[in-house]
């Protein structure tokens, strides 16, 4: 999930200082894109004997031109290179998950037992860890500790140090890809389990460097290619379950396989002398998680009872005889019969009668040489990691998986991203986005809808995450894989949003993204006409907006596909499937398995139920009962139980935005309701 590089050298290298400080300095520049809430560094250096860490909860941006970063790599790199002494340097761009970055040491590297580490990507199963290994101390909320903490252990307990990282791979889930040193071996340690580590190799010099991303990797080297004095190898992609440990003072490195059997017969030199572990980085923040928890529990009782759901009221509206959609969906009408005209003008799917041709056309994508064929969006949701799973399993497609998080990408989200990641060693490029001002945006935007609140404005609040259509087409171009693979469901269709901006639905659409050139000029319109009677809405975000929409309905699609255009869509087979091969993870408070990775979702639906008497769930089952894939019965079965308050992520919603949870939830009741009460 995050962004790890580093740089290994046995002394013999030819680079100045000045080199080596502006290839790592590019390295982390390039490597903010995978996370920007905050950056360290770790240098082992035999000029000083110490291995000295900073860390600090900025971009990484700013973190290389702060005075603590100027003055470490001024002192300990500069020593190394101009002694031309064997140093080793990791270094970290974060994406937050586990622990919050304001207390530094759930930054990374992370210090454990004697050891430093970085790791990209997050364990599933960490407090089952410290469950099953009472003896072992935790200290920190960051997962990486739990790995550190059982490879020590597997260590003490007579294990080599490659057995003891067979141990530790084979206990966690989720996804790892990491380099660990350590103050008393003269040992680096590459390895991962998704994939997601490239290396570099220049034998003459004998300087390795790493990346969990080959693109990031690659332009650095291209960058460097005319005036470096390196002759890098071509950037190799990793190996799903493997390592290399090098010694970095003779430069030996070695591979391995974690399910070989004679990993204790790779052994490697250790130090006589133990290096001192120095932190530089600033005090961590005081915490003050535990007291906020407690008011919080006394506040949430009080803010759940604000939440409406006016079922009683709800329930006795004029709903299609057969499908779910009220008498308040834009533009409906119903026959004499009840019946709807989305009812009556519905093309079926006719989803799976093409599996067979979609397979054949998959084959001519195939990679014959194993390396990657394929991009595929993830957003940690139920089809995306579904789809991984099909495009993996049924296809046998090599994919890499792609997430823009854009501030809403919610822990849940990232951990069954990392779940289905690692069970299937698939590496997953994380775009970030600048998750404050992104969040802020967000913030601007829904403040300003408060004050005059209008049904069809509500898609502003998810403006920031189309960009996700843009960057896919740049890691195409990055990778150079010509195809990408979207597990969008056409169920999953929700005119419903453009419908309040008055425009009509189009029946006869391909794909839920798709509008007419008539109908984006007409929602072009709308929009500026809510921009001009509130100019709250012309604020620092617009520019970001405006990109969004063209890029949601602008970017080109080459080389694209839609799963579920080919597939048959089967909820209850998906959901089995992910609970019994992924331990998949479900949201507390809701029972659907849908947009429970979307920060977004609980708050819009709560509106459009609570002032227009339906959700995004109504037409999503609707769309099930016409292609008959639930009865009517069933539907409202389902929407009675899908559309109650989702309390937990309302309030994480609004709070993580800044926006005041009364404020907000007392202004949406008070819109007018669309039905009777």
């Amino acid at each position: 999930m995050c962004g790890i590089f580093g740089f290994v050298s046995s002394g013999k290298s030819k680079l100045s200082y000045v080199e080596v400080r502006s290839i790592v300095d590019e390295l982390f520049e390039l490597s903010e894109s995978r996370g920007k809430e905050s950056s360290g560094i770790a240098i082992k250096s035999h000029a000083k004997k110490t291995i000295e860490v900073l860390k600090e909860s900025i971009p990484a941006s700013q973190f290389i031109k702060s005075k603590g970063y100027q003055n470490l790599v001024n002192d300990s790199l500069k020593k190394s290179t101009d002694q031309h002494l064997p140093f080793t340097l990791i270094a970290h761009a974060r994406l937050v998950t586990n622990g919050t970055q304001e207390n530094n040491n759930n930054n990374q590297p992370v210090i454990k037992d004697g050891q430093v580490a970085v790791h990209n990507g997050i364990i599933t199963n960490v407090d089952d860890l410290w469950s099953q290994h009472p003896d072992l101390e935790r200290n920190f909320e960051v997962d990486t500790e739990s790995m550190l903490a059982l490879l020590k252990d597997y260590q003490n307990k007579g294990n080599s140090l490659s057995k003891s990282i067979h141990h530790v791979f084979g206990e966690i889930y989720g996804t790892a890809s990491t380099s660990i040193l350590s103050a008393n071996s003269d040992v680096v340690v590459l390895a991962t389990n998704n994939a997601s580590l490239y290396y570099t190799i220049d034998t003459e010099n004998e300087v390795l460097l790493f990346a969990s991303e080959a693109y990031i990797l690659d332009t650095a080297i291209k960058n460097w290619s005319a005036s470096s004095k390196l002759a890098l190898s071509e950037v190799k992609w990793s190996t799903t379950d493997s390592s290399i440990i090098l010694n970095n003072s003779s430069f030996e490195h070695r591979f391995f396989k974690y399910n070989e059997d004679q990993l204790d017969q790779i052994n490697v030199n250790a130090e006589q002398e133990e290096f001192e572990i120095i932190n530089h980085s600033p005090d961590e923040a005081i915490d003050f998680k535990k007291v906020e928890q407690e008011i919080a529990r006394q506040h949430d009782s009080k803010l759940s009872s604000m939440l409406e759901f006016n079922l009683e009221a709800i329930n006795e509206l004029k709903r299609c005889s057969k499908c779910l959609l009220p008498e308040t969906f834009p533009y409906i009408k119903y026959d004499e019969d009840g019946e709807c005209n989305y009812c009556k003008r519905y093309i079926p799917k006719k989803q799976g009668e093409k599996e067979g041709e979609f397979k054949a056309l998959m084959e001519k994508y195939k990679s014959k040489d194993g390396t990657p064929d394929c991009i595929i969006p993830f957003s940690g949701g139920r089809d995306s990691s579904y789809g991984l799973h099909y495009i993996v399993k049924e296809l046998g497609l090599n994919p890499i998986t792609y997430t823009y998080d854009w501030g809403m990408v919610t822990d849940l989200a990232r951990r069954n991203i990392a779940r289905v990641c690692g069970k299937l060693g698939i590496e997953n490029i994380i775009v970030s986005a600048d998750i404050h001002k992104k969040r802020e945006n967000i913030r601007k935007n829904v403040e300003a809808w408060l004050k005059k609140p209008q049904l069809g404005m509500i898609p502003l609040f998810m403006a920031g995450d189309k960009q996700f259509f843009y960057y896919v087409n740049q890691i195409k171009k990055q990778t150079g894989i010509k195809m990408d693979i979207w597990s969008t469901n056409i169920l999953e269709n929700t005119d419903f949003k453009v419908g309040f901006c008055g425009i009509s639905p189009s029946f006869d659409k391909t794909r839920p993204d798709y509008l007419p050139f008539k109908s984006k000029v007409g929602l072009a319109s709308y929009y500026m006409k809510n921009f001009l009677t509130n100019p709250a809405y012309l604020n620092s975000s617009l520019i970001d907006t405006v990109a969004s929409f063209y890029a949601y309905y602008a970017e080109p699609r080459n080389h694209f596909y839609q799963l579920f255009d080919w597939i048959k869509w089967d909820e209850k087979k998906i959901e089995q499937t992910l609970f019994d091969e992924y331990n998949w993870e479900v949201s507390p408070d809701t029972t659907s398995t849908w947009r429970i990775g979307d920060g977004t979702a609980a708050f819009y639906n709560y509106i459009y139920y609570t002032v227009a008497g339906f959700s995004e769930f109504d037409t999503f089952r609707s769309n099930q009962i016409r292609e008959g894939l639930i009865t009517r019965e069933e539907g409202l079965k389902f929407i009675n139980q899908e559309n109650q308050p989702r309390f937990d992520s309302l309030k994480w919603y609004l709070e993580i935005i800044g926006v005041d949870f009364e404020k907000a939830i007392s202004i949406v009741n008070k819109i007018p309701k669309r039905y009777p009460q």
